[in-house]
C-alpha cells in the first residue's frame, strides 16, 4: 500500500510547480493519514493505512519547529517563496487550526515577512466559522473544487460525509470570492468499475459555471505529477491543459495558471 509522504511537522523546503521554494506544514500524524477525504490520486496514499500513533502535533510544537527552521534558513541566508499547509490530510481538521494559523503570521513576520502563507485546503470544513477565520489568514486560501458535478466529485474525492455535494460546497466556496484560489485536478481513468474522466465538455462547461458563481482571484489546474493509489488513472498534459485554461479565462475573465 502507498504510505504517506511526511514524517515531519515541518518538512522541506521544497520545489512546489505551484508555488516556488515552499516549507511545509503537515498538521496531521508523522506515519499516519487524517483526512476527510480519499482521494483516487492522493500522493499520499489511502486513509485506509491509518492514521498511525503519533497525534496531531500539538500548536505550540508547530509554533516552536517552525520558529527554530526560519531562523535556521533565515541565518544561512536561504531563499524562501511560501509556507504552505499541506502535509498528509487536510489541515483544518487540526483543533487548533486557526490559532495555528496566528502563530504562523507571527513567526512569518518576524522571520521571512516576504513569504506568503499558502493553504491547501479541499473545502470539506467551509461550514466551520473558526476554520474560515483561519483560512482567511492565508495569503493564498486555495480551496478544492474537482469537479462541479457532484457524481464525478464523488468518486474522484471520496468525502467521508454522505451528505458532502458540490450544491453545499460551491456556495461556501463562493463566500470567498477573490480572497480564495480554486484548485482543480484534471485526470482520466477508472477506479472500483466507473471511469473517471472530468475533462469531457460537460464537466468543464459545469466548472466554468461554478467559477462564475465564485469568481476566485485565480484558477488552479493540475494533473497528476506522482504516484497514486489508484493505479488505473492517466495524466492531462499540459498542452490541453492550457488549452482547457484558455477555454475558461474566455468564459469567465478569471486568471487560470497550470502545471
Amino acid at each position: 500500500m502507498q504510505r504517506v509522504l511526511f514524517h515531519s511537522t515541518i518538512f522541506g523546503p521544497i520545489h512546489s510547480r505551484r508555488l516556488g521554494t515552499s516549507l511545509g506544514v503537515n498538521l496531521s500524524p508523522n506515519d499516519g493519514k487524517v483526512c476527510s477525504f480519499d482521494c483516487v490520486y492522493c500522493e499520499a496514499g489511502w486513509n485506509a493505512q491509518g492514521p498511525g500513533t503519533t497525534g496531531l502535533p500539538a500548536r505550540k510544537d508547530v509554533k516552536r519547529q517552525l520558529e527554530q527552521k526560519l531562523d535556521d534558513m533565515r541565518r544561512k541566508g536561504e531563499r524562501l517563496d511560501v509556507i504552505t499547509f499541506s502535509g498528509n490530510g487536510e489541515p483544518t481538521l487540526h483543533p487548533d487550526f486557526g490559532g495555528i494559523m496566528a502563530d504562523t503570521v507571527e513567526v512569518r513576520d518576524r522571520h521571512f515577512p516576504e513569504a506568503k502563507v499558502s493553504v491547501l485546503c479541499n473545502s470539506t470544513r467551509l461550514d466551520r466559522e473558526d476554520v474560515c477565520r483561519g483560512l482567511l489568514l492565508a495569503d493564498n486560501c486555495i480551496l478544492k473544487l474537482d469537479s462541479a458535478l457532484t457524481p464525478t466529485m464523488r468518486v474522484i474525492d471520496q468525502p467521508n460525509s454522505p451528505s458532502f455535494t458540490c450544491d453545499t460546497v460551491i456556495p461556501q466556496i463562493a463566500a470567498f470570492g477573490d480572497k480564495c484560489i480554486v484548485q482543480t485536478m484534471l485526470l482520466r481513468g477508472n477506479h472500483n468499475g466507473r471511469h473517471i474522466d472530468n475533462t469531457t465538455d460537460e464537466e468543464i462547461d459545469a466548472l466554468i459555471a461554478a467559477y462564475q458563481r465564485i469568481r476566485p482571484r485565480e484558477v488552479m489546474l493540475y494533473s497528476i505529477d506522482r504516484a497514486t493509489p489508484e493505479h488505473d488513472l492517466q495524466k492531462v498534459e499540459r498542452d490541453e491543459l492550457d488549452a482547457i485554461a484558455a477555454r475558461i479565462t474566455a468564459a469567465t475573465g478569471i486568471k487560470v495558471v497550470t502545471a
